[in-house]
């Protein structure tokens, strides 16, 4: 096992730190996120600013989308913009992925928290064809509602009750967008390199 060697202090760098390259405390946080693209623009992983400038710095990552505000990691000698969207100088290839496991919190991220009956804000998700009737459990089944809707609705069908439904339920493309859009709650100037895979 290699040991990390310790900066000028004595310390130990955390992995992936860089010594000598900090961000500025009042500018980036060390945990700021960032999506990582693969070299055909293709989104892989969310990865810590800290992680991203290591990437940058040995030549394996370049910015594509710098964060708001000219946030930036400063050294004595160097300065580095605190990328929002990287991309890898080099494809790697991705392993196939069967499924997207549901939840509740990527259901409502799928749908724009927006409830799928009456399109006000959702805060829960509801079965189309009620469990008790048969429905079950998964992506095609299911769409945010509000609460309103869910309790009105109740164990009926839509068409009982005159509904419709404003979103077509299916289940994210399997691809990492679709995965990373669900995962973790995505910063706006992540939409544009989202939005094609996760509505694929």
């Amino acid at each position: 096992m290699k040991h990390r060697q310790p900066g000028p202090n004595g310390a130990h760098p955390d992995p992936g730190e860089v010594p000598g390259i900090a961000p500025h405390p009042s500018v980036v946080p060390t945990g700021s996120r960032v999506l990582l693209l693969n070299a055909t623009f293709e989104p892989l992983a969310v990865v810590t600013a800290k992680r991203a400038v290591v990437l940058m710095l040995t030549g394996k990552a370049e910015c594509v989308e710098a964060g708001l505000d000219g946030a930036a990691f400063h050294s004595e000698s160097l300065t580095l913009p605190a990328p929002s969207v990287m991309r890898l100088s080099r494809y790697v290839r991705v392993p196939y992925r069967r499924s997207v496991p549901m939840t509740r919190a990527g259901v409502l991220r799928r749908d724009g928290r927006r409830c799928a009956y009456c399109s006000k804000r959702a805060d829960t998700i509801d079965h189309v064809v009620p469990r008790s009737r048969g429905g079950a459990h998964t992506w095609d089944n299911c769409v945010a509602a509000c609460r309103t809707c869910n309790s009105r609705k109740a164990d009926r069908m839509i068409e009982e009750i005159g509904w419709t439904l404003s979103v077509v339920p299916r289940a994210p493309d399997r691809a990492a967008g679709g995965i990373l859009v669900l995962a973790v709650e995505p910063l706006p100037s992540w939409e544009p390199w989202l939005g094609a895979t996760s509505a694929a």
